[in-house]
């Protein structure tokens, strides 16, 4: 980023990311971690349908297909569907980590215009831990993966207990989200929403 703030500069005590050893292989399509996200449930109509695949370390790539739901200005993207794309990127990344968390602070860049029917090539890493905060960067490209880059974010994620999901969000979808007898997706329903 051009000009990242202090808050997301990792302190002088922060270790390099250990990928878990129960993470997705690289390559791995990393599925929906709940159906009703916005950013990658395949239960929301309009929502971005973005797909991950986890790379090598604790890093992945990721597509989306900008609709015309997704737009702002005539024909190009939403800002915040871009800063969204970044942030569902971004927390798919503690999936390799197996860690629960939180989105803390993001920070994003709107280099060029994402036009309507653009796919835009998502590249994430985490860069350290230290405690309970995860440090990350993404970049999204247009044209490919190799192409001009459209956005990028650096993001400040925070590792939570469960208890903050039951805690806070509406009791019928947590009830559904535990109940479910597939333990992989019960556990992932609860993996990057603030």
């Amino acid at each position: 980023m051009s000009r990242t703030s202090a808050a997301l500069q990792p302190p002088a005590d922060a270790v390099k990311p250990a990928r878990h050893p129960d993470a997705p292989v690289p390559g791995e399509l990393l599925g929906a971690h709940y159906g009703q996200c916005f950013g990658c449930g395949g239960d929301q109509q309009q929502g971005l349908h973005l797909e991950a695949r986890a790379g090598e370390g604790v890093s992945l790539t990721a597509e989306f297909t900008v609709q015309p739901a997704h737009q702002g200005a005539p024909g190009l993207a939403h800002g915040g569907v871009l800063a969204t794309a970044l942030d569902e990127t971004l927390g798919s990344l503690n999936w390799l980590l197996r860690t629960i968390a939180v989105t803390g602070r993001l920070e994003t860049d709107f280099v060029r215009p994402v036009p309507v029917g653009t796919t835009l090539y998502l590249e994430a890493e985490v860069t350290a831990v230290a405690g309970r905060k995860i440090y990350s960067t993404a970049t999204g490209r247009v044209g490919g993966p190799d192409g001009p880059v459209a956005v990028r974010a650096d993001a400040l994620f925070i590792e939570v207990k469960v208890d903050h999901f039951v805690d806070h969000g509406r009791q019928e979808e947590i009830q559904a989200a535990m109940n479910d007898p597939d333990q992989v997706r019960r556990a992932r329903a609860f993996e990057v929403n603030p």
